[in-house]
């Protein structure tokens, strides 16, 4: 490759949610998108294409992220620029960018998006702990992006992105265990997150098969400075 070969600007999203299903917990869930050209055709992808010469990267993003799957976070944030030499045959930088998605919000995007007419069958969602083999660097691309959450997860309220306004701390803990792949006990990881104040209790119950469970909602009041509710090396693994 010499100097004067063009250098191509990408972008790809991470978009994660968190999926419930009636067999198990909860599990960390992102959607792919299956190549229909070289290079890489047949193999699955993070969304994404090109960054044209009249819009920013994160326009862009958001671009493309609705053009393949139509979903529409109210946020994208920048995750990294991948740019080695050999991920790809041609000179290619990506600009990544991430988000979270509420599962109730997936399944309203998606409907919407079908019901505008687009049937995207080449998008399918993976559980984390199921990936294909992907394109390009991508695998790395959402190992950097399981480390950046994993590690937010210790001193920001990002475990509440997945839940709505009002949940319980059995969903809550739930959401926790599913980022960081691991079990927390339940009694100790109550008493942190009361410690912390930075939930209230409502008025309200979940109720079910079970006994009615307390909601909570987010104490805005409190400001999350160098730790949060939970720091993952003090929680006690079952």
């Amino acid at each position: 490759m010499t100097q004067s070969e063009d250098i191509r600007v990408a972008v790809s999203t991470v978009i994660l949610t968190l999926r419930r299903t009636a067999e198990g917990p909860a599990v960390l869930s992102l959607p792919l998108v299956l190549r229909t050209r070289e290079p890489f055709a047949g193999q699955w992808a993070l969304p994404g294409g090109w960054l044209t010469a009249t819009e920013s990267p994160v326009d862009a993003a958001a671009r493309t992220l609705a053009e393949t799957t139509g979903l529409a976070p109210s946020y994208l944030e920048q995750l990294y620029a991948f740019g080695a030499v050999d991920r790809s045959p041609t000179r290619v930088v990506s600009i990544v960018y991430w988000a979270l998605l509420r599962q109730d919000d997936v399944t309203t995007q998606s409907a919407a998006h079908r019901a505008a007419g687009h049937n995207p069958e080449n998008v399918r969602w993976f559980d984390i702990d199921e990936l294909p083999e992907l394109a390009f660097d991508h695998d790395r691309i959402v190992e950097y992006a399981l480390w950046r959450l994993r590690n937010k997860v210790g001193y920001s309220r990002v475990a509440q992105g997945f839940l709505p306004a009002e949940f319980t701390l059995a969903e809550l803990r739930e959401a926790y265990e599913s980022i960081l792949g691991r079990a927390l006990d339940p009694a100790n990881f109550r008493r942190q997150v009361e410690a912390a104040g930075t939930l209230l209790p409502t008025d309200r119950f979940r109720t079910g098969s079970h006994r009615p469970a307390r909601l909570y909602r987010d104490n805005t009041d409190i400001e999350l400075a160098d730790r949060g509710p939970l720091r993952p090396e003090e929680t006690s693994i079952r």
